[in-house]
């Protein structure tokens, strides 16, 4: 239920990355004007999730996510009423409180497992990411049968079963979790100060940030850089969100068995290799020969493209679960405020990358500079892991020597 929950609000958080293609034709707009209009629903749901994880570690958090369903009902009824570019983004920032459904669900989910399971748990959790494929599948089909301005109503309607069939269904937390002594607000914020936290998010701001961003920013970037039409876009988009978000599982599965650093650093590597050649603009180069100029066409095709980016999906669903088993590893106790912050961090991701996507675009003039941008991004999050790793062992080594002795001059 928490699975199918996240789905249905998953789904609610990425609707304009469906609509940003009529209204961009409606209100003609330019490729940060697009990014800016992705970002709005995506920034409340960012900023909202430390805070909401602090809370789960003192309210129920079926309760929260009642709630939170609640408040998002009306944002999505008045949708049809709305006809500015402002009106877009300030009602986009009402619906992204559906957003926080991911904080509230893992922090629900982490009373029934144990240790060994947590990986498995929280990637079939995570493959709620898929409720994007909703958006992908329901708006053309509800734009087809009754209208362009019914498109809020029913996805009013879809929240509003959802949240009923989850109070009705969804068992409440087991009594001695509720009945256990709950400490202090300072224990459960103390570690959102550590470097090693903030690691973590920005890992999970590649992984899932980039993820949250290409969704959005995909449907725009085959129908303009590809001149794809409207419902093979969607279609494409589509295979890569249900492929991604489908890999999260198993993403768990392999952190639980095989360790959850060794698996984010294979996904980091097979997408820094990806994202080089997707970086790579059209180029024709002119080769001045003995006798006569030859041209060279470097050109990705849409199904090269399309390859390369799955495996990249692929990837990231693996990494999404691998980080949160990392966070399960050294905060047990601490899920709901460590894993809201590093949550927030990654959604963030969401926001920011798809107004840097557009200020690029423009800024450089080739479609292909947001894959440019990733690559740093992946970069920087190499150098850091790579950095903490490299400090982590050397600690051991410190605490082996000091363990036997080995600095004592007596």
């Amino acid at each position: 239920m928490a699975t199918i929950t996240f789905a249905v609000n998953f789904s609610v958080w990425t609707l304009y990355s469906v609509m940003s293609i009529e209204l961009t034709q409606q209100l003609n707009l330019s490729g940060t004007q697009i990014g800016i209009l992705l970002s709005a629903p995506i920034l409340t749901g960012a900023l909202l999730r430390l805070p909401v994880g602090i809370l789960c570690e003192r309210y129920s958090s079926k309760t929260l996510m009642i709630i939170q369903m609640l408040l998002i009902v009306l944002p999505l009824f008045l949708l049809p009423k709305i006809e500015s570019y402002l009106g877009y983004v300030c009602i986009g920032a009402l619906i992204g409180i559906s957003g926080v459904s991911f904080t509230i669900g893992i922090r629900y989910l982490t009373d029934w497992f144990d240790s060994n399971e947590q990986g498995t748990a929280m990637g079939v959790f995570g493959a709620g990411n898929a409720g994007a494929a909703l958006s992908f599948i329901l708006i053309p089909y509800i734009q087809d049968v009754w209208g362009w301005q019914y498109i809020g109503p029913a996805y009013s309607v879809m929240v509003l079963v959802s949240c009923l069939a989850f109070w009705l269904i969804a068992p409440n937390t087991p009594r001695f979790i509720t009945n256990k002594q709950q400490k202090d607000l300072a224990f459960y914020i103390k570690p959102l100060g550590q470097a090693k936290v903030w690691r973590f998010g920005l890992y999970y701001y590649f992984v899932f940030g980039s993820f949250l961003a290409l969704i959005l920013w995909l449907p725009q970037y085959y129908v303009n850089a590809y001149k794809l039409p409207f419902n093979q876009a969607m279609a494409l988009t589509l295979l890569f969100v249900i492929s991604s978000s489908m890999a999260r599982a198993a993403g768990g599965w392999l952190a639980d068995r095989f360790g959850a650093r060794q698996v984010n650093w294979n996904v980091f590597w097979i997408c820094l290799v990806c994202l080089f050649f997707l970086s790579y603009p059209p180029t024709t180069m002119t080769i001045h020969g003995v006798e006569k100029d030859v041209e060279l066409s470097i050109e990705l095709n849409v199904w090269i493209f399309t390859f390369l980016l799955l495996v990249i999906g692929l990837a990231q669903g693996f990494g999404r679960a691998s980080v949160y088993k990392l966070i399960n590893d050294y905060y047990p106790e601490q899920m709901g405020s460590v894993g809201g912050m590093v949550a927030m961090l990654g959604a963030l991701g969401g926001c920011t990358l798809p107004v840097l996507f557009g200020f690029v675009v423009d800024t450089i003039g080739v479609y292909s500079a947001c894959f440019m941008l990733l690559y740093g991004v992946l970069a920087t999050c190499m150098l850091l892991m790579h950095l903490a790793i490299k400090r982590e062992r050397y600690q051991q080594r410190i605490s082996k020597a000091q363990e036997y002795n080995f600095l004592d001059m007596d």
